[in-house]
């Protein structure tokens, strides 16, 4: 007797399973890595990607390029996700995050086909890892803080470092140094929101500056602003929220008047508001008064003649990074205004900084901020350079936190991987095999750095495994003259967390892919357009 198949899914849902299913989610994660693999180090090559509006994009960040690419395979995005939270948690080290993961991927492919259990290969790969993390903690330097000039150096070297893969590679020390001081101006928890960085086109990239404070551009103002007063000692400042201007009737209205007396009347009872704020703002004391809004011309002249500086338009980011560093609070009616829900600071100053005007509050009493000005030719080059510093300022915000350094250059990772491979020999049973490949995995970094260079990447390893035989423990590959060198004397430093992240989240992603043996999708709805209506013209 027949038995009628069971139908569990929907008609059309594809679901493939098995090992195949699981090599096809393998070999996409390796399509998403050769994305990004030439962009590594600091003779990567740089990506353009024109985005769907035609918007041009020049990087070379794994996170930022991977993100544009919108990856819709389901394994390979987790690549997306592994780069896009190594960025988000330390700045740096995104390509090779991706590298590393889809390395242990392939390494594993050949052991998956030959039938052993992808758990096994997990159970390995997760002993590697923490085996990989240990080993870097061990040969991890520590910095004494307490050598306030030696601890600068130190940040200095990992922000060079970070930079040195960049656009801005040629003016690394230049940057480095900006960014340094500029992580030194925040208080002990080093908030990264606290960082302003405003772009301004033209002039040369070295004439970026860096601002003890609160800068933003001038905003759009009307006739009377010249008058204005443009420096402050010691002023209190109104942050507003509401609209200080005459204006027509946002919705359509209809008033009913019978005299010209009446109409008058009107028109002096809005006057007569708008004078009111005015008044109001004025008696509080405040002599910097910043709006959301629009300040129109009456209460921009009306500002002059009383020797305040007023903005309005303040993009609300600005406003509310004045408030957290001036202090006071942000108001939507100027009914009450306290001194305690006014902000102050040491100075205020409004200069000239290329065709740009821009505001400038410095000695901010709440939080200590500062503002990075960024020179440059191409709105893509200073989108890109605005990009680097991001990495730059989360290395060292890193370094300053964990005070822990390796040597870069592919140096940690030959020394892990030299560890694994004798870990590997004593390990009983089938998970020698695949914590071997882990070792060869780790790999991946110095062979892709020589790559990149235009260097023959076989004999550089070579000459790499031997130096770290012969218990050299920081010989990376250098770049520049073609050879090894010893990267922590050649002042090539990374912070340990960096390595020490970039590892975990390798061998996770790649092990929850491992894990992953069926694939189901289920069929798109389809929805029946309604029918058009017969057409029948108007008489």
């Amino acid at each position: 007797m027949m038995h009628a198949p069971i139908i569990l899914l929907k008609e059309g849902t594809d679901s493939s399973q098995g090992i195949p299913q699981l090599v096809s989610n393998i070999s996409a994660c390796q399509v998403v890595a050769e994305a990004v693999r030439t962009t590594l180090g600091p003779r990567g090559m740089d990506k353009l990607i024109l985005d769907s509006s035609g918007k041009a994009t020049i990087s070379n960040d794994g996170a930022t390029i991977l993100k544009l690419l919108d990856v819709v395979h389901p394994a390979a995005k987790m690549l997306v996700d592994i780069a896009r939270a190594q960025d988000a948690e330390v700045g740096d080290g995104t390509t090779s995050v991706t590298l590393l993961a889809a390395e242990l991927l392939k390494q594993a492919k050949p052991h998956v086909e030959e039938g052993i259990h992808p758990q096994l290969i997990i159970r390995a790969y997760r002993k590697g890892a923490t085996l990989a993390v240990k080993r870097i903690l061990e040969i991890a330097v520590k910095v004494k803080k307490e050598d306030k000039e030696e601890f600068m150096h130190l940040l200095r070297q990992c922000a060079a470092t970070a930079l040195s893969s960049k656009l801005v590679a040629r003016q690394k020390e230049f940057f480095a140094d900006l960014v340094v001081q500029a992580v030194g101006m925040l208080d002990e928890h080093l908030p990264l929101n606290m960082i302003g960085i405003k772009k301004i086109q033209g002039g040369d990239i070295e004439a970026s500056r860096l601002v003890a404070g609160v800068a933003f551009k001038k905003t759009f103002s009307y006739a009377g602003f010249e008058m204005q007063p443009k420096h402050y000692e010691n002023p209190l400042i109104a942050l507003l929220n509401i609209e200080l201007e005459l204006k027509a009737e946002k919705e359509n209205a209809e008033i009913r008047l019978k005299s010209v007396q009446e109409y008058q009347a009107v028109v002096e009872a809005e006057w007569s508001i708008l004078y009111e704020k005015l008044e109001k703002i004025v008696t509080s004391g405040a002599r910097v008064v910043l709006s959301r809004l629009a300040i129109g011309d009456v209460a921009t002249q009306y500002f002059a003649d009383r020797d305040i500086f007023c903005a309005g338009r303040v993009a609300e980011d600005d406003l509310r990074r004045t408030m957290m560093a001036c202090g006071g609070a942000i108001q939507t009616n100027v009914s009450d205004l306290p001194e305690h829900v006014l902000g102050c600071c040491q100075s205020f100053e409004e200069i000239q900084i290329g065709s740009e005007r821009y505001n400038i509050f410095a000695g901010c009493p709440q939080a200590k901020t500062c503002t990075i000005l960024l020179r440059g030719g191409t709105e893509q080059f200073m989108e890109e350079t605005e990009r680097s510093l991001h990495d730059a300022i989360m290395i060292v915000r890193r370094a300053t936190k964990s005070d822990a350094v390796v040597g870069g250059g592919g140096a940690v990772e030959m020394e892990v991987s030299r560890f694994l491979r004798e870990a590997s020999r004593a390990e009983p049973g089938k998970q020698q095999l695949p914590l071997a490949g882990f070792a060869r995995a780790l790999e991946v970094v110095p062979r892709q750095l020589c790559s990149n260079a235009g260097f023959d990447a076989t004999s550089m390893l070579n000459r790499l495994r031997q130096q770290h035989a012969q218990g050299h423990l920081w010989s990376g590959v250098d770049v520049v003259n073609e050879g090894v060198t010893d990267t922590f004397t050649a002042c090539v430093w990374e912070p340990a967390l960096v390595k020490v992240n970039a590892i975990t989240a390798a061998c996770e992603a790649a092990c929850l892919i491992l894990s992953v043996d069926e694939t189901i999708r289920n069929p798109k709805s389809t929805v029946d357009a309604p029918q058009a209506l017969p057409g029948g013209g108007m008489g």
